[in-house]
Order: structure tokens, then C-alpha cells, then sequence
């Protein structure tokens, strides 16, 4: 690397519904936090708030903070927020003509094929903005219909004159020959100039009409939105005297240039959770923890869970923004993060049969829980955590925000007095049920990829995962938690440990009873070409540590869903390769299911190239005991049987090896780890605590 790149400070951060995170790392990998209410109106105005948090921490301005910083790596949530509150750009839909349902019929697929109460689900882009284009690819790449540009250029005269504000290409068979979506491509450049578009093939060069489709869609539909958004960004950044390198966050658990994300934004749509397992990760391997990893992230909103397994984090291509099969499949490689919706502010509520319920509804940052005194009436899982004992109302974040117990308790009353049960109970029962739901979820991604949560520890994030994982990790039986000090920023850690990230696919499909090594290896080698291009824009601004790998979709013959397969060289250069990848399907398929077919034959679709530029590492360094005394003791309730007494710590007072015994609670200054009876924690030397079970 350029010495420009290797001596600098570094700064992440993660801008969510409720709270913008900073991370700053020194030069000596010390982490310094900052925190600040997020800003939706103007994504700087709490951004430059939890700079200047961090800044204060260090005894800075933040002009002076910036101009130590090399690396300013940004997550944000826009894009992810902008889809499910459908804040997204008027987009228009071009496909093949005959084929204008794709969108509409999707994959199929249906968790209760015998309930027909549930509606069928609306399409991404309304079937109303859907336009067909005259022609047709077959599957070889020949043309059987050529483009017709006098309707292609009617249609666009169509678009103008309606008010589309974005467009996306989807042709049958683009992937084996692109050149009708190129030439769309200059024809939407001369007639409507100005509008972002977004073709398929080039996005994500896949054999799935849907997917492909659904991904140029989406693409598409944020771009306005996230170009403005990012561009803003950048301006805001140069003009408060930052003159270094501004990376984003990407859901492949990576992040890219900015210019990049500015040409594929769909790589910020869920980039936050995707920032947690590379955190967790990293956490786990300072600790020496080598079994299983499950990755927790609570924030204000949801409770993510991902996997981390012999170092590697799960990815899959089965992604989709809200339910499965009703939702839409984002159709990229991406972190497997699965989420649902019980964060600290997500909002308990009664049914009309008089059940209680935890979200997926959320408070947010604005109102926010009660407790935060900004008009919120809602009884939220953060005032329960008031009402319980859990948090100090006197010392969140670090005391430079006062808490309401009295509006707390007044939400949890809501729920109380129709269940007929006092307002401590009400409130330990919303923790009650938020945890059904947190377990429910780390079970899905445990069991069903053949993983026993009793095999795995719990690296808990996320500024709420501290009140209820220890709980949750009792249930399950995990061998025990780990809490990094940092945990209430774990996806702005994540950053700081990620890496430059980017990915090159193309269709190539062969079966392993007739394996193509040709059309493979030119696939592997059109890959490289991409990659390379992207590598020598890296290295002339001094990032040339890099690492590739390879992986490929495949299934058995007539199976539907595809399992992703790792290679283990470059290209496929003799038989014995082909046999070496057909058992790596079988291992992965007998885990994942618990069952091979060795008789049937086995479909490779999809090649993909995975290019990581490595980033300057950050070595974490724990902080030495520095605060004032602990407060002593209060009333906490660890069970329906009512309230006892548990040790307070502050954190900050703690040295290297100390051990905590339960009933405690231990403060932090953006976070606190609960500690019930028959559990004790230890804080490691990288700065984690160290959580196990005794009773």
C-alpha cells in the first residue's frame, strides 16, 4: 500500500433509524465512540453530531479529527428504508415482448398453499409500468426477433412524457447476448438524457428471468435517491475538510468506492446487517472462540442474526425484502442475515384476542420510546428495560441523554391494566416474548443449515443485545456469549475489519455428466477481466494487497433451489477438478439437508469471482481502567417472582480479567450487559466480555 493509506486514523460509521454510530480508530487500534440521534430530514446533521461526540472523547474538533483520517468508511440505511416505506424513484420496467408478468409472477412459491385469505402479492414495479420491447434472444444468444428501435424509441417518448424518473432493462436471455439491453442502453442515453437506468445483464448476469429482473429493479428504483444521497454525502464531508478515501458499506459484507455504489446502489440495500458478522468474526478470533459463531445485532428496529462457520460468513442469494415469496428477492449474493422486528424500539401491543406482541413496529428515532421524552407514548422494549432496572435513566449514553422512567412506566401501563397485571410484570413480559422471538430466529439459521446452537457462541451486538442475550444464550444452550465493549456499534466495528470488496458473475451452465470445461474457463476468464479492471483502479490509488475467490450455484438435475460451492483454483483444468467440485456439492448438500444423490447429476448455473482488497488491519487494543466508581447496587427483575438487588459496574472501572458474578449489571457507556443469577462475565484482553454460564 501507499504510505498515505497505512499511517492514518480511520473512521466508520452506521447511520440507522434510531441512532447514527461513529467509530473512530487511532493509530494504535484504540476504538472511540460516538453517538448521536440519526437526522433522516439531512443524514449530515447527525452524523456530524456523533463526529463531533468522538471528536470531544479525544479532545478534538472534528476538523482536527478528520484531517488525522485516511479511510472514512459510511453504512447507511437509505436505501433499505426508502424500498420498504416505497419512497422510491417512478421507475418504468422494459422486458422482451409476451413476457410482462415477470415481475408479477415471480418464482411462485407459498409457506400455506391451502389459504387463500392471504392476497396476492403486488409486483416491485406496478404492472401499469411495465413496458414490452419488441424482440427475442433464444437461449444460445441467437437472434430470433431483431430490436425493433422504432418501438423501443416510441416507448421511451412514452416514458418521457409520463414522468419516469428511472428505468429498468430486463431482456430474456441477455446473459447470452446482450446486445439488444446495449443498445436500450444508448437509446434511453439519447432520448432520455439524464434518467438512470439499470440493465440487467450487466447488474447481475444470471440464468433466473426473475431474479435478474427483480435486481435491475430495485436498482433502478434507488437510484435518484442514493445517487443524491451519496454525492450529498461526499460534498458535506469535503466542505467540513475531510480530503481522504470515502468507502460504503455493501451487503456482501464488504464495502466499495463510493463511485462504485453511486453506479449500483442496490450494494447499500441491507449493508447494515451485513456488517455484523464480519464484526462478530473478528470479535470471536481475538477471543481464540473457533466453534460456530452466531452473530447477534440489536438495534432500534430489528434483531439480526447471521452465521459464522470455520471463518467464513454464510452468503446467500435468497435475500428478499419482506416476507419470503410475498416479499422481492434482491437477487445479489449477500450476507445471510436473517431479520425480524424486536429491537429496543420496537413497540409492544395487545391483539383483539388480548395477546401481547413485540413489533415488528418500531418507535424509531423520532418519537423514539417514551422514555426518551420526545413525545413517544408507546410502550417500547427500551422502557421496559427502564421500568425493569435494566438501564439507568440518569446514565444513557453515558449520561449525555436523561431518560423518563415515569413516561416509561406510563407506556407499560397501556398493556398492564388490560392484561390485569402490574406494570413490573407487564414490562418483564414484553422481555418475555421479545426473547421467543430472538430464539425463533436464531433457530431458523442454526437447525436449518445443520448446526446445533449448543455447538455455537453468541457474539452479541447492537446497543440493546447487552439487556437479553445472556437469557436467550441460556435457552438455546450456547457454550456462552461474547460482548464486545464496542457492542452497541458492532456493524460500524464491522467496518473497520472489512475489506474493498467486488464481484463478477457469469451464466455458464454445464452438468457434471457432461462437463463444459470450455464455456467454464471462458466464464472464469470474462470474470477475471472485470475483476482485474477493478483491481488496477484500486491500485493506482495505493490498495493492491488483494485476494480472489471462486464459487459457483448449483443443484441437482431438476432440483429448484441452488446451493452456492467454493473452488478451489482458478479454472477447471482437468477431470479431476470436475470430480473434486462434484463432491464439494455432495458434502455441501449431505449438510445442508442431511442427504446426497450421488446417482443424479449435478447442475452448475452461475459462476461467480469474489476480489477483496485488504484494508490496513486495526490491532484492538483494550482500554485501561479509567472511570470513577461504580454505583453500588439496585433493584432489577430477573424473573416473575420480583425484584432483587444485583451489583452495579461501570465498565469503564474495570481492568483486564475481572470477573463479574450475576445478579450484576454492567454499564457501559452506549450499551449495559445484564448478568442474571448462575451467569458470570469475564473482560478479555480485547476488550470483550467474556460471558459463561454457572447454574
Amino acid at each position: 500500500m501507499n504510505g498515505n493509506m497505512t499511517g492514518g486514523w480511520r473512521i466508520s460509521v452506521d447511520t440507522g433509524g434510531t441512532f447514527t454510530d461513529v467509530v473512530v480508530a487511532d493509530d494504535r487500534g484504540r476504538f472511540t465512540i460516538g453517538k448521536a440521534l440519526t437526522t433522516p430530514a439531512r443524514i449530515f446533521g447527525g452524523l456530524s453530531q456523533a463526529l463531533a461526540d468522538a471528536a470531544g472523547k479525544l479532545g478534538l474538533e472534528v476538523t482536527d479529527l478528520l484531517a488525522r483520517t485516511d479511510i472514512f468508511i459510511y453504512g447507511t440505511t437509505r436505501a433499505t428504508n426508502a424500498i420498504v416505506t416505497g419512497k422510491i424513484a417512478r421507475t418504468a420496467f422494459l422486458t422482451t415482448a409476451g413476457f410482462p408478468d415477470i415481475l408479477v409472477l415471480r418464482e411462485g412459491g407459498k409457506f400455506n398453499p391451502h389459504d387463500f385469505r392471504t392476497p396476492y402479492p403486488r409486483p416491485y414495479i406496478p404492472r401499469r409500468h411495465t413496458f414490452e420491447i419488441a424482440e427475442r434472444i433464444d437461449a444460445g444468444g441467437a437472434v430470433l426477433t431483431p430490436l425493433d428501435e422504432t418501438q423501443a424509441i416510441g416507448v421511451l417518448d412514452t416514458l418521457r412524457a409520463r414522468g419516469f424518473e428511472a428505468v429498468a432493462v430486463a431482456l430474456l436471455w441477455a446473459t447470452a447476448n446482450p446486445a439488444h439491453e446495449l443498445r436500450l442502453a444508448q437509446l434511453i442515453e439519447q432520448h432520455l438524457p439524464g434518467v438512470p437506468y439499470t440493465l440487467g445483464h450487466a447488474l447481475n448476469p444470471i440464468l433466473r428471468e426473475y431474479r435478474r429482473a427483480s435486481s435491475a429493479a430495485i436498482d433502478a428504483s434507488i437510484k435518484p435517491l442514493m445517487q443524491a444521497h451519496l454525492r450529498d454525502l461526499g460534498a458535506d464531508l469535503r466542505a467540513a475538510g475531510y480530503g481522504g478515501e470515502i468507502l460504503v458499506s455493501t451487503t456482501m459484507g464488504g464495502c466499495l468506492d463510493i463511485d462504485s455504489v453511486v453506479e449500483r446502489p442496490i450494494h447499500t440495500v441491507r449493508s447494515g446487517p451485513a456488517m455484523g458478522p464480519v464484526a462478530g468474526r473478528r470479535y470471536a478470533e481475538l477471543e481464540a472462540r473457533l466453534e460456530p459463531a452466531l452473530v447477534v445485532d440489536t438495534g432500534g428496529t430489528t434483531f439480526d442474526v447471521s452465521l459464522v462457520r470455520d471463518g467464513h460468513i454464510a452468503i446467500t442469494q435468497e435475500t428478499w425484502l419482506g416476507e419470503r415469496f410475498t416479499g422481492h428477492i434482491l437477487g445479489i449474493p449477500a450476507v445471510d442475515a436473517r431479520s425480524v422486528g424486536a429491537g429496543g424500539g420496537s413497540i409492544a401491543w395487545l391483539d383483539d384476542a388480548g395477546l401481547l406482541h413485540v413489533g415488528p413496529q418500531s418507535a424509531g428515532a423520532e418519537p423514539g420510546p417514551a422514555c426518551y421524552g420526545r413525545g413517544g407514548r408507546a410502550p417500547t422494549v427500551t422502557d421496559a428495560a427502564v421500568v425493569l432496572g435494566y438501564i439507568d435513566p440518569d446514565y444513557f449514553l453515558g449520561g449525555r441523554m436523561r431518560l423518563d422512567a415515569g413516561a416509561a412506566r406510563a407506556a407499560i401501563a397501556t398493556v398492564a391494566a388490560p392484561l390485569g397485571i402490574g406494570v413490573d410484570e407487564a414490562a418483564y413480559s414484553i422481555f418475555a416474548v421479545s426473547n421467543e422471538i430472538m430464539i425463533n430466529a436464531i433457530k431458523d439459521i442454526t437447525v436449518s443449515e445443520g448446526i446445533d446452537p449448543a455447538e455455537a457462541v453468541v457474539v452479541a451486538g447492537g446497543g440493546a443485545a447487552g439487556l437479553n442475550i445472556v437469557p436467550i444464550a441460556r435457552e438455546l444452550g450456547c457454550r456462552g456469549v461474547v460482548v464486545p465493549r464496542t457492542a452497541s456499534v458492532l456493524s460500524a466495528c464491522g467496518m473497520q475489519f472489512s475489506d474493498i470488496q467486488a464481484e463478477a458473475s457469469a451464466a455458464a451452465p454445464t452438468r457434471s455428466d457432461a462437463f463444459d470445461r470450455a464455456l467454464v474457463n471462458t466464464a472464469l476468464a470474462s470474470i477475471d477481466e472485470q475483476l482485474d479492471a477493478f483491481a488496477a483502479r484500486l491500485a493506482a490509488r495505493g490498495f493492491d494487497r488483494v485476494t480472489r475467490r471462486y464459487r459457483v450455484d448449483a443443484h441437482y438435475a431438476a432440483q429448484v433451489w441452488d446451493l452456492a460451492i467454493d473452488l478451489d483454483t482458478a479454472r477447471i483444468a482437468s477431470e479431476a477438478d470436475v470430480q473434486t467440485l462434484v463432491e464439494a456439492f455432495h458434502a455441501a448438500h449431505r449438510r445442508v439437508f442431511q442427504v446426497d444423490d450421488r446417482a443424479s447429476a449435478v447442475e452448475f448455473l452461475s459462476w461467480t469471482g469474489r476480489l477483496a482488497v485488504t484494508l490496513p488491519e486495526i490491532a484492538v487494543s483494550a482500554a485501561g481502567a479509567r472511570g470513577a466508581a461504580s454505583p453500588g447496587q439496585r433493584a432489577a427483575w430477573f424473573s416473575l417472582d420480583g425484584a432483587r438487588e444485583a451489583v452495579v459496574v461501570r465498565g469503564d472501572t474495570l481492568d483486564v480479567g475481572a470477573v463479574i458474578d450475576g445478579p450484576a449489571i454492567i454499564e457501559e457507556a452506549t450499551t449495559t450487559l445484564v448478568l442474571p443469577p448462575g451467569a458470570q462475565a469475564r473482560l478479555g484482553a480485547a476488550d470483550s466480555y467474556m460471558v459463561t454460564f454457572t447454574a
